[in-house]
């Protein structure tokens, strides 16, 4: 069973709500947070991958992930933000997008209701490249609000981002089972994580064999044009479950080490 149903199943059947901020009561919280102020908070995008990937491909990677890492260093989970900055992939039916704007707003807002609680370290588990920017601008304000509003701990909160698909044992597995048929968007990789993690929702669709790649990223209809499938430099056909497997245990080991090298720092 893919850990993320075992997950659930587990939660849900023993009671154990501890690790998923959701699922767990403000007591809980409480009690977490004598004895550790990092929480993990996975974040992606809802946005086309191509003929056989997910809309949500980049939200589950994410969320996944989150979770595997969130149970092997008993670290507590934030809801997974499911939409984010992929303006240029609105041209394809389903495609959803928050403006940088709205993002950073979103991110600062997220992030200022936890500090005063007393969070002071946000590890962000991040599925999207389009993110990356936004995030990273996201928190250089979230900082100097925290500032402006005095909060006791504002001087401690410490932003993280961690990009599953930019882990060096992710990229050497990728190069190693698909090389340069890997792309930069609809990869294999991805895919074959989200098969992993949802067996029962594995796409099946004609690709051609011509794929287009290189191009520079602008509007979403440019963005069409040049990518009329979807997908950049990828063959999503060499994705398997069994790989997805591979992903998933060398993501969550890798992040699991940044995570605790994080917290261990001032």
């Amino acid at each position: 069973m893919p850990p993320i149903l075992t997950r659930f199943r587990q939660i849900w059947g023993s009671g154990i709500t501890e690790m998923l901020l959701h699922l767990s009561t403000w007591l809980e919280v409480e009690t977490y947070l004598t004895h550790s102020q990092g929480i993990i908070l996975p974040i992606g995008s809802t946005e086309q991958h191509g003929p056989t990937g997910l809309i949500g491909t980049d939200a589950i990677c994410a969320e996944g992930l989150a979770h595997g890492v969130g149970e092997a260093t008993q670290a507590l989970v934030s809801p997974t933000i499911n939409v984010g900055m992929a303006l240029h992939h609105t041209a394809f039916p389903g495609s959803m997008s928050l403006r940088p704007s709205t993002l950073i707003l979103v991110i600062r807002d997220y992030i200022t209701s936890l500090a005063k609680a007393g969070f002071t370290k946000f590890f962000f588990i991040n599925g999207h490249g389009g993110n990356m920017a936004t995030l990273k601008a996201a928190f250089a304000e979230t900082y100097a609000v925290l500032s402006d509003l005095n909060l006791p701990n504002a001087d401690r909160v410490q932003c993280r981002l961690a990009n599953w698909f930019m882990c060096g044992s992710v990229y050497r597995l990728a190069r190693e089972l698909y090389g340069d048929q890997e792309g930069s968007h609809a990869t294999p990789s991805e895919v074959a994580l989200t098969q992993y993690l949802y067996p029962n929702a594995i796409k099946q669709a004609p690709l051609s064999s011509e794929v287009a790649s290189g191009h520079p990223i602008y509007g979403a209809i440019d963005f069409r044009r040049h990518y009329p499938d979807g997908r950049m430099g990828s063959n999503p056909a060499l994705a398997t479950p069994e790989h997805g497997k591979q992903f998933y245990e060398a993501a969550v080991k890798e992040l699991s080490h940044q995570y605790l090298e994080f917290l261990a720092k001032e």
